[in-house]
């Protein structure tokens, strides 16, 4: 297949023989493609434990993604192929994580942090490498257009796994997806519902799954907290190590204090970024779909998250529930 998105030939890989049979619809295409990911991405997840960014992290954005979809699928330009469209969205929530690329660790007791857009362009060529040993290994039998990615697709998905790139507003201090503002390049309703799925979760699922979802990245960024939880040795900590006591509070109140701070900034910019859909579905978004974004959210947030100096690591722990999330995940 000629295409500038494979600009490289690649060698024929075994889990090719895993195909039980040719396709003979592009959303069987689909399946496939995400079902050899998924066996790739459990392995990521295990070798780097990954708390957060796993099985169910991408169930949760499928899900919230497919929300949104239904919602502005009826106001679609009817050039628009929404079916073409709603599965390509699903295979980029399933795939956007795929890979997760850490900067390496060089002082002790700290998080471990990545590179803005280094897992994501990573993840994308990963993707396209799938894609293309499927097309070389079915377009000899099934050359179908139907059945095959277009260069149309491979630049959605292209763009819309870049989407979900964040960066770091030092004014509202946190994170938000530069994307979603670049009026010279609108996104494509694949890449902008996406984004928002992604990371959707206080405005559509409310701030009982907002903070388990911080609890669970601090988990996933801070191993070694991670395996002071396992072994059961945050309790000793104010006696036995007092600057490792201080280090991890203060790294947990780093957290607490994120959390709110996110949370302001999800709702304010949150009719900002629904600008690029279909006028008509804006308001039922707003109101239905991120219902959960307004003022009283954002206070009781700020009322149950700790956040003084004072705070203790008892407390935060307690915020946080790590005992109860490593349970869970070990059940």
């Amino acid at each position: 297949m000629s295409s500038p998105y494979f600009p490289q030939p690649l060698v024929q890989p075994l889990w090719i023989e895993q195909l039980f049979q040719v396709p003979q619809t592009f959303a069987h295409t689909i399946a496939q493609i995400k079902r050899i990911a998924i066996l790739d991405f459990e392995r990521e997840v295990a070798d780097k434990q990954l708390y957060y960014h796993n099985h169910d992290h991408i169930t949760g954005v499928q899900h919230r993604a497919k929300t949104i979809f239904q919602v502005i699928r009826p106001y679609l330009p009817v050039s628009v192929d929404s079916d073409r469209a709603e599965l390509l969205l699903d295979l980029c929530a399933v795939t956007h994580d795929l890979i997760q690329i850490f900067v390496p660790q060089i002082e002790p007791n700290t998080a471990r942090r990545r590179e803005a857009g280094v897992s994501e362009t990573a993840t994308i060529k990963r993707l396209f490498q799938y894609i293309e040993e499927f097309h070389q290994a079915i377009q000899n039998q099934n050359p179908e257009a139907s059945v095959l990615f277009t260069n149309n697709d491979l630049q959605i998905l292209q763009e819309a796994i870049a989407a979900t790139i964040c960066d770091y507003d030092p004014v509202e201090q946190s994170i938000f997806q530069p994307a979603l503002y670049n009026r010279a390049q609108p996104l494509s309703t694949v890449a902008r519902v996406l984004a928002l799925a992604d990371i959707g979760a206080l405005g559509m699922e409310g701030i009982v799954a907002y903070n388990t979802e911080g609890s669970l990245l601090f988990l996933e960024e801070n191993p070694d907290v991670r395996s002071l939880v396992e072994h059961h040795k945050l309790e000793s900590l104010r006696s036995d190590q007092p600057d490792l006591y201080e280090n991890v509070r203060q790294r947990l109140l780093r957290r607490a204090r994120f959390q709110v701070n996110f949370a302001k900034s999800r709702l304010k910019r949150c009719l900002q970024e629904l600008q690029g859909f279909p006028p008509e579905a804006i308001p039922i978004l707003h109101q239905k779909v991120f219902h959960y974004l307004s003022s009283e959210t954002i206070q009781a947030i700020e009322a149950t998250t700790p956040t003084a100096e004072s705070t203790s690591l008892e407390a935060l722990t307690d915020f946080f529930q790590f005992n109860q999330l490593m349970a869970e995940r070990h059940c």
